[in-house]
């Protein structure tokens, strides 16, 4: 894949908020506020290893804007994590959680470490450490972490278990993504994708294509990629490629997405076979690199792997008509700009992939009042959270004739432009003066 993380991510993800602000109603100052992250802090974690000896890892966590609410954003373990990277992040969070109407500013955090290379009680010792160096940066009611690369439900639940016992007492809000028996939520295993599959069957009723005559690729094959893959190929799209970490696979007639998930998680290989029950067989198929898979002849191009896939450089070579970003960040604005002039509508992250953190809104307010929903209404509560902004934010582009990216980042500057300014701005507080 390209690479991770560029210096510049955060001043890049920021050139999306000036060219929405020439269509937003927003004050300059409010503008102004939401260019610099409220809080950063960078600890070190220190972790006894299996062997005795000591490592030290680097961890990040930014708080972005908290005027609608408590932060809230993921937990990385990427040995690319920096400071730009989960500054635009948190950004995008705010953005995400403005557009969807949730009561929630953005964060993120990340350790700088390849998980893969650690054991289980290693990893374990350095979550819970984690959670011991941001203790007073953290909580239910200031900034709410969530599983992200590489950590899941049960590092999420480490982390709660940790919090708790520093603060004496059982603490289930303070963390969302986690075990279904230590408080997690119905329907958040595959929220990510799930939000984006809302997504795509509006756009199906709006253009009224024929799912069995729609090509589907998706770069990227975790948990996102194999939700949305799945319920896709229930409906009969056909996904004609997909890749993980170490390449992808190409089949014209399409894939049998079930088999490759059993393939893929039960081997973390992902290989192009048919499974009968557990019997799987080989199957036809190319294989290709996740640049040439990007660059597919499909209706519709689902990035949903790391950021920066898409640049100036591979821009053009994009064939897809339709892209719908689960990732965060996976297109730079240069190449925005590239695939704009060639008409391709671009299903922006900032709501294209906002399922994930709004069932972890319902999580956290499920852990708040005591009392958990069953699976078809988180399901019905997210389809419609996911269709009503989809279709405001469709409009919106329509209405202003602009690319639906930044019709999402009007949206978004609308509900966190009017939070900003009800505290008062220079045009409130110099009303009437000479």
């Amino acid at each position: 894949m390209a690479t991770h993380a560029t210096p510049d991510l955060f001043q890049d993800a920021l050139r999306r908020l000036d060219e929405a602000a020439d269509y937003a109603e927003i004050d300059p100052e409010a503008l102004e506020r939401l260019k610099h992250p409220k809080a950063i802090i960078q600890v070190s974690i220190p972790v006894r290893m299996d062997d005795g000896s000591l490592r030290i890892f680097d961890a990040i966590r930014v708080r972005h804007d908290d005027t609608r609410g408590p932060t809230k954003g993921g937990i990385r373990y990427h040995p690319d994590v920096d400071l730009s990277e989960v500054k635009a992040l948190a950004f995008w969070m705010t953005c995400k959680c403005a557009v969807v109407g949730l009561p929630f500013g953005g964060a993120k955090g990340g350790i700088t470490v390849n998980a893969k290379e650690l054991s289980k009680l290693e990893v374990e010792r350095m979550s819970r450490g984690f959670v011991e160096q941001m203790a007073d940066f953290i909580g239910p009611e200031t900034d709410i972490p969530a599983p992200d690369m590489y950590t899941n439900a049960m590092v999420m639940g480490w982390m709660m278990d940790e919090y708790s016992t520093i603060r004496r007492q059982r603490t289930p809000a303070v963390i969302t993504g986690k075990p279904l028996p230590l408080g997690g939520s119905q329907g958040r295993d595959d929220a990510t994708g799930r939000g984006a599959y809302y997504c795509i069957k509006q756009l199906e009723e709006k253009t009224q294509w024929k799912p069995h005559d729609t090509r589907v690729a998706i770069q990227g094959f975790g948990n996102a990629g194999q939700s949305v893959a799945h319920l896709l190929h229930n409906d009969g799209y056909r996904v004609v490629g997909v890749s993980d970490s170490q390449g992808g696979i190409y089949k014209a007639d399409g894939f049998d997405i079930p088999s490759l998930m059993y393939t893929k998680n039960e081997t973390r290989r992902l290989e192009a076979v048919y499974c009968d029950g557990s019997v799987c067989e080989a199957v036809d198929a190319d294989v290709i690199t996740n640049e040439e898979l990007l660059e597919l002849d499909v209706d519709i191009l689902i990035p949903a792997a790391l950021e920066n896939q898409i640049t100036e450089d591979n821009a053009a070579k994009i064939k897809a008509p339709i892209i719908v970003e689960v990732a965060n960040g996976p297109t730079s604005s240069e190449a925005d700009k590239i695939l704009q002039s060639r008409k391709t509508l671009i299903v922006p992250d900032i709501l294209a992939n906002a399922g994930g953190v709004t069932v972890s809104y319902f999580e956290w307010v499920q852990n708040k009042i005591g009392y958990y929903w069953e699976l078809e209404e988180v399901q019905t509560r997210l389809l419609k959270i996911m269709s009503t902004e989809f279709n405001r934010v469709y409009d919106l582009m329509q209405a202003k004739e602009i690319d639906m990216r930044t019709a999402a980042y009007v949206h978004a500057l609308g509900r966190m432009g009017a939070a900003l300014e009800s505290q008062g701005t220079y045009r409130f507080f110099n009303e009437g003066r000479a």
